[in-house]
């Protein structure tokens, strides 16, 4: 996808009504057609939350159902979980560019870019999870037997968000280098999974995480960027610091297995990838 091609100040009052959209099939029209962003300004009340459907229900992560992808709801709920991640990953390159301010023009075109391209994860996501199995309705007419909030979800990656609300710096050092690099990690690990079940549907997620793998790199790559052009900006050390703000946070501890050819391709240093193999593992879930 191209970067959209609007003014910085419509881009950001775009970004602000579609993070307020609540319906996802709305939230992902707005998000994918920026150049045509709602008139007005976007309200100054930096504590809204972004707008989303009642469902799914959310849960602490300790109480969202374990299934085994080797059945066909197992996989469902996989899928549906992937897909609630990039409806929260919508929310937070949104946020991203509205919620920040003073920042170079690129900061809000690469941001508005990740969030179209998480809306185009999320929508193929959706149609593969409601094309997974259909049942007839009343009149007999074939529906989706699954679809978008019918299973448990957690809230882990929009909380630090919301813990970084107020700083540039640890939003960029603690979203997309930390939270959604997770995702780089994990992603290969589930393809595996899905290739031992080799049932249609699953070669098919395993082909749809293909593509948002490729996606994520590019995503994890912005936010270093930003993270290092902010802490030049502000005379941090970017190494150093990164590990004030992960005490700060409380950001997850990083465990192993780690994709460190993805992280590489995703600008992070050889000395950052040396250090992940003394990290300290925990039973956190990768990316939210």
């Amino acid at each position: 996808m191209s970067p959209p091609s609007c003014s910085t100040p419509r881009l950001r009052t775009w970004a602000h009504y579609a993070w307020r959209t609540a319906d996802p099939r709305q939230k992902v029209a707005c998000t994918l057609e920026p150049e045509r962003p709602a008139d007005g300004d976007f309200d100054a009340d930096l504590t809204l939350s972004p707008g989303r459907p009642e469902r799914p229900p959310l849960t602490h992560p300790a109480h969202v159902p374990r299934r085994a992808p080797s059945t066909l709801e197992g996989r469902a709920a996989l899928v549906h979980s992937i897909c609630h991640i990039e409806f929260n990953a919508i929310n937070l390159a949104l946020d991203a560019v509205w919620r920040f301010e003073g920042l170079p023009d690129a900061f809000y075109t690469d941001w508005a870019l990740v969030a179209r391209e998480e809306a185009y994860h999320f929508s193929m996501l959706r149609e593969h999870l409601r094309g997974m199995a259909t049942s007839p309705d009343a009149t007999g007419q074939l529906v989706p037997r699954w679809d978008y909030g019918d299973f448990p979800a957690h809230d882990g990656l929009w909380e630090m968000c919301e813990k970084t609300a107020h700083d540039a710096v640890a939003r960029m050092a603690l979203v997309p280098r930390t939270l959604e690099a997770r995702g780089l990690d994990a992603t290969p690990q589930i393809q595996a999974k899905l290739r031992q079940v080799n049932t249609p549907d699953a070669l098919r997620a395993v082909a749809l995480l293909d593509i948002i793998l490729r996606d994520e790199v590019g995503h994890v790559a912005i936010g270093n960027h930003w993270y290092r052009w902010l802490c030049k900006h502000d005379g941090l050390d970017p190494v150093a610091h990164y590990a004030v703000l992960s005490e700060r946070f409380k950001a997850p501890k990083l465990r192993p297995p780690f994709n460190l050819e993805a992280r590489r391709k995703a600008g992070f240093s050889d000395d950052e990838l040396a250090a992940l193999t003394t990290s300290i593992p925990d039973s956190n879930h990768p990316r939210g």
